[in-house]
């Protein structure tokens, strides 16, 4: 019995790939699903961008744990959104600082 533990655990242990690698969203669908005008769907997509191209800057400040708990979150409903994920983020950010 003892002989499969070192089986168990090593196979326990598989990487995250979420937390290492940045997901990828699909920015017109997650826009599209929001409805509204041509203009607010651009908006949406402009946001998004933003949102993607800063945490692409910003991905390996934050904790593997944060990375999967927000990715969760950003992507429960069907659709995922870079924005909703950078404001987890940062908000996982905030509540790990030491207060002032």
């Amino acid at each position: 019995m003892l002989l499969h533990l070192p089986i168990i655990i090593i196979a326990s242990l598989h990487p995250n790939p979420i937390a290492d690698a940045m997901p990828i969203f699909d920015i017109a669908r997650e826009c599209k699903s929001e409805g509204g005008s041509n203009e607010e769907e651009k908006r949406c997509a402009d946001d998004e961008t933003h949102a993607r191209d800063k945490l692409q800057m910003e991905w390996i400040q934050f904790t593997a744990k944060a990375r999967t708990q927000c990715y969760e979150e950003a992507s429960t409903d069907g659709t995922s959104s870079y924005v909703e994920l950078l404001t987890c983020l940062e908000m996982e950010r905030e509540v790990m600082r030491p207060p002032k």
